[in-house]
């Protein structure tokens, strides 16, 4: 599967087959949530959420290609991500798409 976040793909007439999303929630435990907050008094990046994002977007990006083969497709163009705080601690992820199939 061909992933891009650009409209076309060179070379290649795409047939639109329509929008592919994948998303989760993903929270730390609170062991992870006490002592990520500590390294907030000074400062520096907090690795536990990185991973938990990276971890996030992996899975959303899986489900969205699911959906997409799903639906017969080559590729996924548009590739756009986006983010947002459930609660302190958590966070949904969403991968989103336009699915598409090369024409001949």
């Amino acid at each position: 599967m061909i992933l891009v976040n650009t409209d076309y793909i060179s070379g290649r007439e795409l047939e639109m087959l329509g929008l592919v999303k994948g998303s989760t929630i993903q929270s730390k435990n609170i062991g992870r949530d006490i002592s990520q907050s500590f390294k907030t008094i000074v400062g520096g990046e907090l690795k536990a959420y990185n991973e938990m994002m990276n971890d996030a977007r992996a899975l959303a990006t899986k489900r969205m290609v699911g959906e997409a083969e799903a639906l017969g497709a080559d590729a996924i163009v548009n590739v756009r991500y986006a983010s947002s705080a459930i609660m302190q601690g958590a966070a949904e992820v969403i991968a989103y798409g336009t699915a598409v199939r090369f024409q001949s």
